[in-house]
């Protein structure tokens, strides 16, 4: 199985570009596979997300903006990427646990974001996973039964 976290951390790579150039995803996403090792990554999954990123930026946007702390334009590019990345991942892809959303975007906050930016990644995608994902969250857990 291809890796999903690597593809994310890509894509976040990815639209840190687009986002400062203003360049044609296409030739983004065609220079960024053919200039990184992506034998490990799900390039599915990477096109997947800059494609739809691109393309809805304006409707992911809207579904955090109530939740940020300061206008979209004015946040740092990076956690801009990390951001329209994981709101994606919440909106689009049920198949993905809130909670593993949540915690890829943060972990790419960590890897890629500044000093403290992984704690404002976590408090905006817990806010918007409260939005989109409510059913899921309230949902009872199953609590696994212990081997004795």
């Amino acid at each position: 199985m291809k890796n999903r976290s690597k593809s994310r951390q890509f894509a976040v790579q990815a639209l840190y570009s687009w986002l400062l150039t203003g360049q044609n995803v296409t030739d983004i996403e065609v220079h960024f596979i053919s200039d990184n090792d992506m034998e490990d990554a799900d390039v599915a999954y990477f096109q997947e997300i800059i494609r739809f990123v691109t393309s809805h930026k304006l409707a992911l946007i809207d579904q955090m903006e109530s939740f940020l702390s300061r206008s979209f334009v004015d946040i740092d590019p990076v956690e801009q990427a990390i951001l329209l990345a994981g709101v994606f991942e919440l909106e689009q892809r049920l198949d993905i646990p809130y909670r593993v959303s949540i915690n890829e975007s943060v972990e790419c906050a960590k890897i890629f974001g500044a000093e403290d930016g992984h704690k404002f990644i976590n408090g905006v995608m817990d806010k918007v996973a409260a939005k989109l994902r409510k059913a899921e969250i309230n949902a009872p857990h199953k609590k696994k039964a212990r081997k004795k």
